[in-house]
């Protein structure tokens, strides 16, 4: 992980703002989803990419029915 310098304080309510260089960068937008998750001992945001519920691909994906589901999926089901 690439230090930034940047240094933000949790607020009382556990919110932090997500400074708008970083999520340029990273394309993520006002009301974009991310998702966190943790690695080893670290926090990791990141924007959110729908993933098939079958085989988690992020390629080719529709939804169906409020699912996520590939075109690889979708054809080897007909």
């Amino acid at each position: 992980m690439k230090a930034t310098g940047i240094v933000r304080k949790v607020d009382e309510l556990g919110r932090i703002v997500v400074p708008i260089e970083l999520r340029r960068s990273l394309g993520i937008g006002d009301r974009d989803a991310v998702e966190m998750f943790m690695e080893d001992n670290s926090i990791v945001i990141r924007k959110h990419q729908p993933s098939c519920v079958f085989c988690g691909s992020t390629e080719g994906t529709s939804e169906y029915k409020q699912k996520v589901v590939c075109k690889n999926c979708i054809d080897t089901m007909v």
